[in-house]
């Protein structure tokens, strides 16, 4: 009788322990399967108290919510041959828990599954597709209004030979997409949608998250850059040189005018002074022709004596006004 009290409680913590290991409760956002004795029993899919036989079931949780994955960098090959690094991401859920379970059981390996089966999408989409696709996601960069940094500054209706070269370089047109990057990156979701339901797992989408070029490709596009960079330099030193020359004509002519019109205006001043010289002359040796001529003949000695380093004889008609005022 002593004993009855210890088995009741003992069966009472045996019940007990019992029940708390047969329930176990599935929170909101998790899913899980039951194992019993190696086999999948029962998958629970809704948050709330679920049961289990204790000791005998056990329960694996899984993540119902969105998850993401993140690849590593790729270098692919495009349609045109050309090697570019490719990062991807991902987002996705587990919507069967059941063959999730029996096909990869664990998240790690469902990670490790991923990898392998978007980076192949990845690389077959890429591959089949040109670099722009890749690159670009519309055609907007041919819409967009530019201002014409390179136009010359003469009228577009009145365009000489050196502006065309710099107006040329405004006119480029850059080659359309058919797809684009948003449209790849569905045709990627599309090739690993076929595979993925596999694993119990649905891809919510596959984003083209960076490209870059590698490095053969990006030297070739420093290349590209530089020879269009000094193509542009050309045309700007070739449109200089072509206004300078230009510039120089007109100015040479305008000097040419201007000399001239100087040269006509110089010589009818000279001419009107010439003119009224001579009647001051006229009228002064009509007055006293004595006098005129003495001072010609000394405005004559000052001028040409001071040249003479010697003089031979000085009984020349010429000397005459140099020993007699009358010239006699």
């Amino acid at each position: 009788m002593r004993k009855l009290p210890v088995i009741i409680v003992i069966a009472l913590g045996l019940f007990v322990v019992l029940a708390y290991s047969s329930l176990y409760i599935i929170s909101e956002g998790e899913q899980s399967v039951v194992i019993r004795l190696g086999k999948l029993e029962n998958v629970e899919t809704t948050a709330g108290l679920k049961i289990r036989i204790p000791f005998i079931d056990s329960v694996i949780r899984y993540s119902s919510r969105i998850q993401s994955w993140d690849g590593e960098s790729q270098r692919l090959p495009t349609l045109e041959n050309q090697f570019i690094w490719v990062d991807t991401t991902a987002r996705w859920k587990i919507t069967d828990p059941k063959k999730f379970y029996e096909s990869v059981s664990t998240i790690s390996r469902a990670h490790s599954r991923l990898d392998d089966v978007i980076d192949s999408s990845v690389r077959k989409v890429i591959s089949s597709n040109s670099i722009r696709e890749a690159v670009r996601n519309s055609n907007i960069i041919n819409e967009i209004e530019r201002k014409d940094v390179y136009r010359s500054s003469d009228d577009v209706d009145d365009l000489d030979p050196e502006s065309v070269s710099i107006l040329s370089l405004t006119e480029t047109i850059f080659a359309k997409i058919v797809k684009g990057r948003n449209q790849l990156s569905n045709e990627i979701l599309d090739e690993a949608e076929k595979i993925t339901p596999e694993y119990g797992i649905t891809l919510i989408d596959i984003v083209i998250r960076q490209i870059k070029y590698s490095d053969d490709l990006t030297e070739s596009v420093y290349n590209r850059m530089i020879k269009e960079r000094s193509q542009i330099a050309q045309a700007f030193r070739s449109d200089g040189e072509g206004k300078k020359a230009r510039w120089i004509g007109e100015m040479n002519r305008d000097l040419r005018s201007i000399q001239s019109q100087a040269y006509k205006e110089a010589e009818e001043i000279r001419g009107e002074a010439d003119a009224k010289a001579a009647a001051i002359y006229a009228n002064a040796y009509n007055r006293d022709p004595e006098f005129y001529t003495f001072w010609k003949s000394l405005e004559s000695y000052r001028e040409t004596l001071p040249k003479f380093n010697k003089t031979l004889s000085t009984e020349a008609e010429y000397f005459n006004y140099l020993y007699n005022k009358r010239g006699r």
